[in-house]
């Protein structure tokens, strides 16, 4: 883990207000299933990049296996991309332009359409299968920012496991907006990065109280292929 964080720990904390539950749900149906692979791109993992966050490099293999996970499974992968709106278009955001100041170019100009800190780092294993969708918040549900929601209910997608970049910006604002549209949502506990584990800590708190489950990538496989094999045997 890139985090020194055990999310046990957490969990155990919460359950203790909830009659000893740990986490809410134990089955996972992959059909009804997402891997939200929140803004794993060269903006944010490369060295050196305008937002650089050096725990996310250390989260791509767990990321890359529970996405194989998934595709095993029957689930769909989403690959969200934080991409810079039209400053005069629809989803303008001056208010996060003013917070910016002088950095706000810098910003734009990386997260263009195109731009090589928009795309996604090349160590990520994308299939042919999997989703890739734009937004323009940090929250992939902002309305009229995003067709996250809109591409997951056409699939008939009721689950969220969430991974990727910064925990405690993108992957939270994500997960809590997802929780309170009626997705059950999980967080890769082990498949999330922030600049620093009291971050990263702090969000998986906020998530266990209310908005999430905690999951490991070994507790996720598992529960994938406990369906998988019940499904099979059916």
């Amino acid at each position: 883990m890139p985090h020194n964080i055990d999310h046990n720990t957490i969990l155990s904390r919460h359950a203790e207000a909830r009659g000893g539950v740990r986490n809410i749900w134990d089955e996972i149906d992959p059909a009804k299933t997402a891997h939200i692979i929140v803004d794993m791109q060269n903006g944010f993992v490369e060295e050196g990049a305008p937002v650089e966050v050096p725990a996310a490099r250390e989260v791509v293999n767990e990321i890359n296996r529970l996405s194989a996970a998934i595709r095993r499974a029957g689930g769909t992968n989403v690959f969200l991309r934080f991409t810079t709106p039209d400053p005069d278009g629809p989803a303008a955001w001056p208010v996060f332009a003013e917070r910016m100041g002088d950095g706000i170019q810098a910003h734009r100009d990386a997260f263009m359409p195109g731009a090589h800190y928009w795309q996604l780092w090349p160590k990520m294993d994308v299939a042919e299968q999997d989703i890739s969708v734009d937004k323009h918040r940090f929250s992939g549900f902002t309305p009229g920012t995003s067709t996250l929601d809109e591409e997951l209910k056409s699939r008939g997608i009721d689950t969220l496991i969430i991974s990727g970049t910064l925990t405690n910006c993108c992957c939270e604002s994500t997960a809590r907006d997802a929780m309170q549209m009626n997705y059950k949502v999980i967080v890769a506990a082990d498949a999330c990065a922030a600049l620093t584990d009291e971050a990263h800590a702090g969000t998986l708190d906020s998530m266990a109280l209310i908005f999430a489950d905690l999951r490991s990538v070994d507790e996720l496989e598992g529960m994938l292929l406990d369906q998988a094999a019940t499904a099979a045997t059916a």
